[in-house]
């Protein structure tokens, strides 16, 4: 398979999808949204993106599964999976905030082999695929050089509907916001991925997270040499709820923040 000739062709697929939720955003009715659970918001505009999304993708790659937000399409295949996030920052998108994304990883196996993350408002395209590099619309991204976490911005995201270890949660917040440039959260941990392999921040961590929220920076921070690990040194950051992404000089500095504050309830 030739991954970046995929690639290219997955780019327009969800410049596609960015197009119609940057449509729909100038005249969204919040009517129109709905509750899958407390604060877990969902519109016909991640639907409708989701199912356009899982149509062309099939044309391309006929004999991957599919792991979505939406559930579409539920099957898995063998080999190869589409691992898709339709509209990554629902509530900033219905709250007409511009920081949201369309992001599309494919798996091989258990490896994280592309990955596309679009932000339409933007018209910022972050793409990668194993030992070719990660881009931004055409450019070439390295993670920031910067030595140590003192020298660096961090990236969250605040838990929304799970607040059972919101202490802990602050307690790792102030130690960073003690001893970094600063914290931010935009809302969309698909962007924090990818603002990580632009340099633009230098570590991101986050809990409660989903497979399609991280599938597609997985690769993008990957290949702009940046490091992932779980709040541990290990384990599954893709499937395991919880990851932490950096330009790999602080990540030693962030594992060690957050094990001196959160109790890790699965080492």
């Amino acid at each position: 398979m030739d991954l970046k000739q995929l690639c290219q062709q997955v780019t327009i697929v969800a410049r596609n999808a960015g197009s119609f939720i940057k449509q729909e955003s100038a005249t969204f009715d919040r009517s129109k949204i709905e509750l899958k659970g407390f604060n877990d918001l969902v519109s016909y505009v991640d639907k409708q993106a989701e199912a356009q999304l899982v149509e062309d993708l099939r044309k391309l790659l006929p004999e991957a599964g599919f792991i979505t937000e939406e559930d579409t399409a539920t099957e898995r295949g063998e080999n190869y999976n589409w691992i898709i996030d339709p509209l990554d920052g629902t509530t900033n998108f219905t709250h007409g905030l511009h920081h949201f994304a369309v992001s599309i990883g494919l798996m091989e196996g258990e490896e994280i082999v592309l990955g596309v993350i679009y932000a339409p408002m933007m018209d910022e395209c972050f793409y990668a695929t194993k030992g070719n590099g990660s881009y931004l619309n055409d450019k070439q991204i390295m993670v920031s050089d910067a030595p140590a976490l003192k020298d660096s911005l961090i990236a969250t995201g605040f838990p929304y509907y799970d607040f059972e270890l919101t202490q802990q949660y602050l307690q790792v917040l102030g130690s960073f916001m003690a001893t970094s440039h600063g914290v931010r959260r935009i809302g969309s941990a698909a962007l924090d991925l990818a603002y990580v392999a632009a340099g633009r921040f230098e570590g991101f961590f986050e809990y409660n997270l989903n497979a399609w929220d991280v599938a597609a920076g997985v690769v993008i921070v990957q290949e702009a040499g940046g490091k992932l690990s779980k709040f541990t040194a290990g384990g599954n950051y893709i499937f395991g709820r919880e990851i932490v992404a950096s330009n790999g000089n602080i990540h030693q500095e962030m594992l060690q923040t957050i094990a001196q504050n959160w109790k890790q309830a699965d080492a």
